[in-house]
């Protein structure tokens, strides 16, 4: 792959907390990527950085830069880090201190995105326990981002995406006893639409093809194991097929990740969190991203966690991270170019 064009944004990355194997893998995927497609830079944790390269045995040298137009320039030789906040490296040892850290580098990361001066954001990974700390008051970065964008929670979308299959859970955070009630038309159609429009503006599909899960066994079975199918999900359907969109369901989700059935769409919308994330980390967990839908900025992160257990131990592995910044600057040429 060419580098890009010279005027084209570098990525904008968030360390993810200190503590955990951010810093390794973005480290391994700066190793892996440093001839290989967009520049990127690093929001802040140049020290976190520079230690635990040292520490890991990676051989890679840290460029401390003022501004993220800076990167293009010293990408081939150097991680470009922007300088400012800093922490000390704890591996598997979280503290307030490196907390404060990820937030501060994902709320800058995003005000690159949003000035225009970072083509795409890529956020590592972060512990919300630990960030309720430092005040961190959402249930993840995803309504974050929605909230640094000025938009309402329920616009901006999940989407889990690998090779072969991309998955969109319409309630996310929540207890699986909740789910039921909070399911609605309305729900289903307005992230739906979301989803087919990014689909088209960020990944080039045209004509871009939705699968809807059923929520019950069998999608309900005409009302024995359940009615949210005939009530809820089949007239989303047909509002969404109304608004010119492609929509096969409700598929049972016994049967929708099937070899057979997954060829045939282009994201399946799951009614709840684990009906969504089991099948893509099942599949694709060392290449699944996390993309959030519906923002005017493109927003990605590794489909995994902290791993506060592993980190400092060179066992973490960065091909979710690699894939994550991949899928950023693909997503942000499609953008370009719509």
């Amino acid at each position: 792959m060419s580098r890009c064009a010279p005027n084209s944004p570098p990525l904008a990355l968030s360390l993810g907390d200190p503590a955990g194997i951010g810093p390794e893998i973005i480290l391994r995927s700066y190793e892996a990527l440093k001839d290989d497609g967009r520049p990127f830079a690093v929001v802040g944790g140049a020290d976190v950085l520079r230690t635990a390269a040292r520490a890991t045995g990676l051989d890679v040298a840290i460029q401390p830069i003022e501004q993220i137009s800076e990167a293009e320039a010293s990408f081939a030789q150097a991680l470009p880090v922007i300088v400012g906040a800093d922490a000390a490296w704890t591996p598997g040892e979280p503290t307030e201190e490196g907390a404060a850290l990820a937030l501060h580098s994902l709320a800058e990361a995003a005000r690159f995105a949003l000035l225009g001066e970072a083509g795409a954001v890529v956020t590592a990974p972060v512990s919300k326990a630990q960030l309720a700390k430092v005040g961190f008051e959402y249930p993840g970065q995803t309504e974050l981002f929605a909230h640094i964008c000025g938009l309402a929670p329920e616009d901006a979308v999940m989407m889990l995406a690998g090779p072969t299959l991309r998955t969109v859970p319409l309630t996310v955070h929540v207890a699986l006893a909740e789910v039921p009630a909070l399911l609605s038309s309305e729900l289903i159609v307005h992230r739906g639409a979301i989803v087919a429009a990014a689909l088209r503006r960020d990944f080039g599909i045209a004509a871009p093809k939705l699968a809807v899960a059923a929520l019950n066994p069998h999608a309900g079975e005409d009302g024995r194991f359940g009615d949210e199918e005939a009530c809820i999900i089949q007239p989303a359907i047909a509002a969404l097929r109304g608004q010119g969109h492609d929509v096969v369901g409700p598929v049972p989700g016994d049967a929708l990740f099937t070899p057979v059935i997954r060829g045939g769409y282009d994201a399946a919308l799951c009614m709840y969190h684990d009906q969504a994330l089991i099948p893509l980390k099942a599949l694709e967990f060392d290449e699944g991203v996390n993309v959030t839908l519906g923002l005017p900025i493109i927003r990605t992160s590794p489909d995994h966690g902290t791993a506060f257990d592993i980190a400092g131990t060179g066992r973490a592995e960065a091909g979710a991270m690699i894939a994550a910044i991949r899928l950023a600057g693909e997503c942000a040429r499609q953008r370009a170019h719509a």
